[in-house]
């Protein structure tokens, strides 16, 4: 017999019996400053979802219904919905059903229970996700989706908090949030151990350490158990109350009285203090953990047994018999009424329509865009008094990348009061390399943060932020520093569109330094040339200038991408080119580049760079080997007669590929030079290119599969120029500059 089938007949022979779970402590309605209809509406949607959990079952059974994690056992978080606010933005956790809808008790004109059964039957019109996952959510009652269950969306619920307290001094164009919100984050007592989940806590008490506003407020559902492994007595206590920065309350989540009085005074403290706190809420998890799992694998009789016997519902069915709200008869007619209701719903949400085509699924991958208050550029006062008279003259003269990506952010910010910038050393120091030299010290703490050092954290911290209507620029050190937080943008940034149907986006623009050829401090950490981890995630777009003409001008368009069409964009920044100078030989100035006007057509997305006309190869490249490939373009014409043309892709997701095909369509031969690694480089994808779409001859001179070295061979595995040149010559064959044939 399935085990929710035994949890509902003991609920209805207990409830008959006047068999009760005891009391234990409890705080009095009056104390608890909750109503008598107000517990009745608590009841009610606990009820609701647990006759939805026996229904999906159901309906899974039949091949109707889709993967389903289960709220059974962890009810109490109506309770905790009821005492907080429906602007409270609330990040929850895949069991916590009951709280969403309680939530839309207080929303006038939601239907969660026809809402639900749409999701649990993947119907397109699914009014959260479009059927494309079962997900909790709703844009009306500010609850973003969530699909993640290893704590992964901790970092981005600290970002909300930050933003929070942050725009009552900055005030986005689309602010989300009220000034007096607080962010509510749910989460399993297994979730806690991970190592996202530490971060997260370690983040905000950091940030509350040091009096910065952040209100906060974590849950942690405790039910003792993660999937099959039991959580050590104590443990998520200990834990929590440990936490420097956080103040720390504990409740019983089977009596939602003691759990509203508790959160209630919890989120008025979080308020008023506008600090974060956790809430430890303990609870029970009835059935398996999803799915098909099976407890009694893992679990004996009678520690199953013992969980049923605390069933929630019994608690609170109890409480209303006891405080004279609800006879058991009037709590047997909510039960039943509600379950039939539910299973009347449910027989009409699975012949409702489904996704069909890959269109239809992907309609979501990108966020729609959003009108912005028009923009001309900072007034020329601004830039003069930022900038200087010095400064102002310097800008009429060639400079490195980096002096030309941080005037690009000068101006950006000066633009748009939006954009925060923050990371690690990006403030005080100005960066590792000095990009962002300055500009903390123009625009303030606020505006350029120095965050602790935490990747996961950094973009969590963006995330939050972007969902409140700002536009960060995270940057991340180093690009072999992103492994350690790429599931922030591959399953939190990236996916928020597209599990939200386009309602809620988080738009960024994330700046990486990377890629190889620095000499004199290196190694694989501080050189990794691989995006490999980038290209692949879907609705991203990857920018990688290679000069600072261009950097300039595609940040720009990076930020428009992610103000106006809601986009996570990555700016790839190549550490060996910030300084460098020179081209073809010492002190030629070369790689030097004018700043951009304000107002200067920026380089949109997928639009290429062409250098020279040659139609007898394209050689196309990017960031280092765009630089390297115009270095063999003159040895080729002057040492072999042969005219090449230098194609600068800019951007490496989404690939332009058509635009690519334009630059060299009348080139005889194509070489790809691609500085990344041979497995998993974009020279794979723009070889199937070449071979699907054209005759073209085409060869391609990569990276070796090797991390890369510190010293003398630091350069050793990737491409040279006088590779280039000997590859072009393979593929073109010899040549020489008096026949030129």
């Amino acid at each position: 017999m399935d085990r929710a089938d035994i949890v509902h007949e003991a609920f209805l022979n207990r409830l008959a019996a006047a068999d009760f779970p005891a009391a234990g402590e409890t705080v009095s309605l009056q104390d608890a400053g909750l109503s008598r209809e107000a517990l009745a509406g608590i009841f009610r949607a606990q009820v609701l979802s647990r006759q939805l959990d026996r229904i999906s079952r159901k309906l899974q059974a039949r091949g109707q219904g889709f993967y389903t994690i289960g709220s059974s056992g962890h009810e109490g978080n109506a309770a905790i919905a009821a005492a907080l606010r429906p602007s409270d933005p609330a990040f929850l956790h895949y069991r916590d059903a009951a709280f969403q809808i309680a939530r839309a008790r207080q929303v006038p004109g939601q239907t969660p229970l026809w809402d639900m059964l749409l999701s649990f039957t993947s119907s397109c019109e699914d009014p959260i996700s479009g059927g494309r996952h079962k997900v909790l959510g709703s844009k009306a009652l500010s609850i973003p989706p969530q699909t993640s269950t290893i704590a992964s969306h901790l970092p981005k619920a600290v970002g909300a908090a930050y933003s929070i307290g942050l725009s009552r001094r900055l005030r986005p164009e689309h602010l989300a949030y009220p000034d007096d919100a607080l962010a509510m984050c749910s989460f399993g007592d297994a979730s806690l151990n991970h190592s996202t989940a530490q971060g997260a806590l370690n983040t905000a008490g950091w940030t509350s350490y040091q009096g910065i506003a952040l209100p906060l407020l974590f849950v942690c559902e405790d039910n003792g158990i993660g999937i099959s492994v039991k959580t050590p007595d104590g443990w998520v206590a200990a834990n929590l109350s440990q936490c420097p920065g956080l103040r720390y309350v504990a409740c019983n989540g089977l009596d939602v009285v003691a759990t509203y009085a508790a959160t209630r005074e919890t989120a008025e403290w979080v308020r008023r203090r506008r600090r974060p706190a956790a809430l430890h809420m303990s609870c029970v998890r009835l059935y398996g953990h999803a799915g098909p799992d099976a407890q009694q694998v893992y679990l004996s009789k009678e520690e199953i047994e013992a969980a049923e016997a605390n069933d929630p519902l019994l608690h609170t069915a109890r409480r209303l018999i006891e405080e004279g709200i609800c006879s058991a008869d009037d709590i047997l007619a909510i039960y039943d009424e509600t379950g039939e209701r539910a299973a009347r719903v449910a027989e009409d949400a699975v012949t409702r329509p489904k996704l069909k085509t890959a269109a239809d699924v992907m309609a979501s991958i990108v966020p729609p865009a959003r009108t912005c208050a028009p923009t001309n550029g900072p007034s020329a006062e601004a830039r003069a008094e930022t900038f200087g008279a010095p400064d102002m003259r310097a800008m009429a003269e060639p400079q490195h990348m980096a002096k030309l990506i941080n005037m690009a952010l000068t101006d950006l910010m000066l633009e748009h009061r939006e954009i925060v910038l923050a990371g690690e050393d990006v403030g005080r120091k100005g960066g590792v390399y000095g990009v962002t030299q300055r500009l903390q010290q123009r625009f303030g703490p606020h505006r350029v943060i120095d965050t602790l050092l935490d990747e996961q954290s950094i973009l969590g911290l963006a995330i939050g932020m972007g969902q409140n209507g700002f536009t960060p620029i995270p940057e991340i050190q180093f690009l072999a520093y992103l492994h350690n937080a790429e599931d922030q943008i591959r399953g939190e940034a990236a996916t928020l569109p597209f599990f939200s149907s386009g309602q809620f986006a988080n738009p960024m623009v994330v700046r990486i330094a990377g890629l190889g050829y620095q000499r004199g401090f290196g190694g694989h950490f501080h050189n990794d040339n691989s995006l490999a981890v980038l290209r692949d995630i879907p609705g991203i777009v990857v920018a990688c200038p290679s000069n600072g003409y261009d950097a300039a001008l595609m940040l720009r368009e990076c930020v428009r991408l992610a103000r106006e069409e809601q986009r996570v964009v990555v700016f790839v920044e190549p550490i060996a080119l910030y300084m460098t100078r020179d081209l073809h030989e010492a002190g030629d100035g070369g790689w030097t580049r004018t700043y951009p006007a304000p107002g200067e057509a920026a380089i949109g997305l997928g639009e290429v760079g062409v250098e020279g006309d040659g139609e007898d190869l394209a050689i196309v490249s990017y960031a280092n080997g765009f630089h390297l490939s115009l270095q063999a373009q003159k040895v080729l014409a002057e040492q072999h007669g042969l005219n090449a043309r230098i194609i600068d892709m800019r951007w490496i997701a989404p690939l332009p590929q058509q635009a690519i095909l334009d630059a060299t369509a009348n080139c005889k031969k194509v070489l790809i030079v691609d500085e990344c690694r041979r497995t998993g480089s974009q020279s794979e994808a723009l070889m199937t290119l070449f071979n699907e779409r054209t005759r073209q001859p085409v060869s391609r001179l990569t990276a070796e599969d090797c991390f890369i070295a510190t010293g003398p061979a630091y350069a050793a595995t990737l491409p040279s120029r006088d590779a280039i040149v000997q590859a072009a010559l393979r593929l073109s064959g010899p040549r020489t500059a008096a026949s030129g044939a």
